[in-house]
């Protein structure tokens, strides 16, 4: 994953780029590195009150869920890596298109468990200016 740093790296690295799209790539490494420092409540503070999770073989779910989730693998360090595919904005309204590589290693270090795949996010900027995540389905699937 590319730091956020420096807004002209940025934009060197990526090209030119709105502040919108900026805040949302800001938004998804800020998640990043809270996941993996296992900082939960930057995380839920990055996505609605009326968020819904939809992911393979369960029904969808909602931000107390993802938190009940979250605050169960205290036991786990989570490293990932996000490749940002699309984003697109529609006003207050954004979808992003993103690959990402999650590892969960338990404190012990055994017994690794490496997902990846894509996720459809869509995301809604609220009146504060700030962009929070509203609908993510995450695709990850476990691989070797």
């Amino acid at each position: 994953m590319k730091e956020l740093g420096d807004a002209t790296k940025l934009d060197a690295e990526l090209g030119p780029m709105t502040d919108d799209e900026r805040a949302i790539r800001e938004l998804v490494a800020t998640w990043m590195e809270a996941s993996r420092i296992g900082d939960t409540d930057t995380v839920l503070s990055l996505m609605a009150d009326d968020v819904i999770f939809m992911v393979p073989g369960r029904e969808p779910f909602g931000k107390e869920e993802f938190a009940a989730s979250s605050r169960s693998m205290t036991d786990l360090r989570i490293e990932g890596a996000s490749e940002i595919q699309e984003i697109e904005v529609f006003g207050d309204w954004a979808y992003l298109r993103n690959r990402l590589t999650i590892t969960m290693t338990p404190a012990g270090g055994e017994a690794m468990l490496r997902r990846s795949g894509y996720t459809l996010s869509v995301l809604r900027k609220e009146k504060d200016g700030r962009w929070l995540l509203v609908r993510d389905a995450n695709l990850l699937a476990l691989h070797d």
